[in-house]
């Protein structure tokens, strides 16, 4: 017995389960003009800035965090507004990304992750790339929803609701 109470050869694999999932945040910055921030990937994809979510951090945190990595923009945390988490599950990972969306971010965007983005550029609603990152394109499916979503048809979505 440890000084718990509790057998710690009782479970030892619940002592530290083994990861099975990605918690990370993709963010629509929007401009004054209502343009939204993509970056082009070395794939020809283009994408939102985003990433991983830290341990202990919000989805906002890591959406500020994320931003301020990959762009060189600055936004709070309290300006970035969760609006659906998304689940899937491609290449045998499930993947949970928090559908985020920001504005009034200051500074310019800037190239910081060469190796990942080739360039920053902003794109009106009716001008948006087909050829989206799939966690992009099913951010963009709540940011900007069109009649045929843009992310994977196994993709889950879970609309976040505000209270009142």
């Amino acid at each position: 017995m440890n000084t718990t109470g509790h057998d710690a050869a009782e479970r030892p694999e619940r002592a530290r389960p083994t990861p099975h999932s990605l918690t990370g945040v993709g963010v629509a910055v929007l401009d004054a003009s209502g343009r939204v921030l993509l970056g082009l990937g070395h794939d020809g994809r283009w994408e939102l800035p985003g990433g991983k979510v830290d341990p202990g951090e919000s989805f906002e945190t890591a959406a500020a965090r994320e931003l301020a990595e990959e762009t060189g923009l600055s936004v709070p945390a309290t300006a970035v507004r969760v609006m659906a988490v998304v689940v899937d599950g491609s290449r045998g990972l499930t993947r949970v990304t928090a559908a985020a969306v920001a504005e009034g971010a200051t500074g310019t965007p800037v190239v910081t992750e060469p190796d990942k983005i080739a360039r920053w550029e902003w794109f009106p609603r009716d001008a948006v790339p087909s050829a989206l990152f799939g966690p992009s394109a099913s951010v963009m499916d709540h940011v900007w929803p069109e009649a045929v979503a843009r992310g994977a048809a196994e993709t889950y979505h879970y609309p976040v609701r505000t209270g009142g």
